[in-house]
């Protein structure tokens, strides 16, 4: 099995109940209640289905039903398998090509309505839906809030690292995971919330009502007088060649698998995009044991925060930057992923190339909202707001103060004469401020008493390290005025060596000199421990450059935290240059000797539904001279089981490769939000 068994901020969760099932016929086992697809790349499985077009196995992609690709054949009905629950006996097969509706001519057994009414209704229960619903609650308002996952905090379960932010305001130096579940534990103490969990509303209607299909099982309408819409967001695509292999997916989808589910879905993978989220998502990678042969970015600068980025280069996984993918090649399944340079004008250097042997590749190039509940109940005049990732794209820090807001604004559409704290929009946007300016790394000198030294050289939103100094010794620069500007030490330290442990970027160590000629250096680490006293071990600048092999001299584990404490001998020259420990060798992220890839851009996928390419596309606009999305349906694009919600925000990319002006296209229609929902939960059917 595919499991993680041992992993160093991750609690085993193997005391859940074991469940037997089959796969194509085979005998396996899973866990109950884990999702299928889960359960399947547990059990080494990683192709779902077979596509009608071109005979390709499809895998995962964005294992949160928002996509297509994981639908497989569960009890004699074509199911997205990442948010089918497991049951014992089911009985599982591989979607071969189209499905067929199976005969059932029963009598219809048990009919009747289930309706719920309430004030508000909050979509979503991550940070931002479950402050809005708090706030709310707070106001006597009876509210029900709807999620499609067992657990509430969005992608807050995802995330095993410590959050960025103010610990006043939203929990910084706190992991999301237990973020997730203090705000989980704040809103249960309210009577006058209702949540249902493992549900999802999967209609809106004009008579001001939405169906949810509750539990895999059963349908049901909820009347409101406000909708608050904090539905998250959707992973994008990528165009380039062999885009639609199994083992091409979302950072999302591997950080549900390796962090919610503990499953070793990858040996080695590679990322594109260095945004927070591809940064994060190496990182967690490493705490699972998987290795990270890379990241690119076609951009010249990282997306993400830098200290994100120094984090990941000094655990040893380089970052390319002005390069892209080229191809993803394998036989029927990735197996190499080759990515090159990029010229100023972003095409390929195709005598750059480099090529990488890994059985993954994530996609971690943004987010677009799930906003289409939020348009069709503005189409419909409702009274309704949206918050978090479904109203902009940011942190989840800036997400619950968006929540917030939306609560209180929900509160003041419904008549409550009440007034906003400013402060909370100030917050806010300095929560989602992107990062700024960097400044030299000021490396202090030691002395025989230890002191901070800070590898946070850019302006990010962030101050636990400030708050948390017995002394008041660290204390903000005061060039912006806020929490977007970098810590600087003055006064005393009495190495209590608080601000090392909760700081999110593990960028603070403390340092002294011993003698003329050696220092000693406290670092964190947040990994399963493979060292011991006497050993020496590899130390790096904020680079990933290593300096030096240092003696260990003491290892601390805080259980609290989940975070070792290593204090290191170094030579003084290095004692205040060292910044992190490398935890991965040099040769796992080396490239074949030779490029080895085929590269057909024209054959690149748009459409993955209905497997429709750039050049399909792009001679059916050239033909028919088109100026309107709604025109690409005649050759399927967008007309697949996931709604075009993955190919339509390609689409601007593949006009301008005609020559058109997207702003001169007619956009697509909108189809339906559609979730698989039987017939006989509809009519709520025993």
């Amino acid at each position: 099995m595919n499991r993680i068994q041992n992993h160093p901020i991750l609690d085993s969760n193997e005391d859940r109940q074991i469940v037997k099932f089959t796969f194509d016929g085979k005998g396996l086992v899973g866990y109950e209640n884990e999702m299928v697809s889960s359960a399947l790349i547990a059990n080494g499985v990683k192709e779902f289905s077979i596509h009608q077009k071109n005979d390709m196995p499809q895998g995962i992609f964005c294992a949160n039903g928002q996509c297509s690709k994981c639908t497989l054949i569960i009890d004699g009905i074509s199911q997205k398998s990442c948010i089918t629950p497991l049951k014992n006996g089911m009985k599982i097969e591989t979607l071969q090509r189209i499905p067929q509706l199976p005969i059932d001519d029963s009598p219809l057994k048990k009919s009747e309505k289930i309706e719920l009414k309430c004030d508000v209704l909050v979509v979503g229960g991550g940070p931002s839906g479950l402050n809005s619903a708090i706030e709310l609650a707070k106001l006597n308002y009876s509210v029900i809030l709807i999620d499609d996952k067992n657990e509430l905090g969005g992608k807050l379960v995802l995330q095993t690292h410590k959050f960025f932010g103010s610990i006043k305001d939203c929990y910084a130096g706190t992991r999301g995971i237990d973020i997730a579940k203090k705000l989980e534990d704040k809103i249960r103490k309210y009577d006058n919330v209702k949540i249902f969990s493992n549900s999802s509303v999967v209609g809106i209607f004009k008579d001001q009502k939405v169906g949810v299909f509750q539990n895999n099982k059963n349908y049901l309408t909820i009347s409101f007088d406000g909708i608050i819409i904090s539905a998250g967001a959707r992973e994008k695509s990528l165009v380039f060649p062999g885009n639609n292999l199994s083992g091409v997916y979302g950072a999302g989808a591997f950080q549900t698998l390796v962090n919610r589910d503990l499953i070793h879905s990858s040996d080695k993978i590679f990322i594109v995009g260095s945004g927070n989220v591809g940064l994060i998502a190496g990182y967690h990678a490493l705490q699972a044991g998987i290795k990270v042969a890379g990241i690119c970015d076609i951009l010249s600068d990282v997306s993400g925060y830098k200290v994100h980025a120094d984090k990941i280069k000094r655990m040893g996984i380089p970052i390319y930057l002005n390069h892209t993918v080229l191809s993803a090649n394998g036989n029927k399944k990735l197996e190499r992923v080759t990515i090159t340079k990029v010229d100023e004008k972003f095409r390929p250097i195709l005598e750059t190339a480099k090529t990488f042997e890994v059985d993954t590749l994530l996609i971690a190039v943004g987010l677009n909202p799930v906003d289409e509940f939020y348009n069709m109940a503005k189409k419909f005049n409702f009274k309704v707001v949206k918050a978090g990732d479904a109203k902009e794209i940011a942190e989840a820090s800036s997400a619950m103060f968006g929540g917030k807001i939306a609560g209180l604004e929900m509160a003041k559409i419904l008549g409550n004469d009440i007034e906003i704290n400013e402060e909370y929009f100030e917050k806010a946007n300095v929560l989602k401020s992107h990062p700024g300016e960097i400044y030299p790394i000021e490396s202090p000198k030691l002395t025989n008493e230890f002191q901070p030294n800070f590898f946070c050289n850019q302006e990010i939103p962030c101050n636990p390290c400030v708050s948390v100094c017995p002394h008041n010794s660290i204390q903000l620069d005061k060039k912006i005025g806020n929490i977007l500007d970098v810590p600087k030490f003055s006064g005393k330290c009495s190495a209590c060596t608080m601000c090392v442990t909760i700081c999110p970027g593990l960028a603070i160590t403390l340092a002294k000199k011993v003698d003329d000629n050696s220092a000693e250096v406290i670092l964190p680490f947040e990994f399963i421990m493979k060292y011991s006293e006497g050993e020496k071990i590899p130390l790096t600048d904020i680079n990933g450059n290593i300096l030096e092999n240092g003696e260990i001299i003491k290892i601390k584990y805080l259980k609290k935290k989940k975070i070792y404490l290593i204090t290191v001998k170094t030579t003084l020259e290095n004692g205040n240059k060292i910044a992190g420990i490398r935890v991965q060798d040099d040769e796992v992220t080396k490239p074949l000797e030779k490029p080895k890839y085929e590269y057909y851009p024209d054959d690149a996928i748009v459409c993955q539904c209905e497997m429709v390419t750039v050049k399909e596309i792009i001679e059916y606009i050239k033909k028919h001279e088109v100026r309107d999305v709604n025109q690409l349906k005649n050759i399927r694009v967008g007309m697949g089981a996931c709604g075009g919600k993955t190919c339509h925000s390609l689409l601007p990319r593949i006009f301008k490769m005609v020559g058109v002006d997207w702003k001169d296209v007619e956009k697509g229609t909108d189809r339906p939000l559609n979730m698989e929902v039987p017939m006989g939960a509809i009519v709520n059917e025993e």
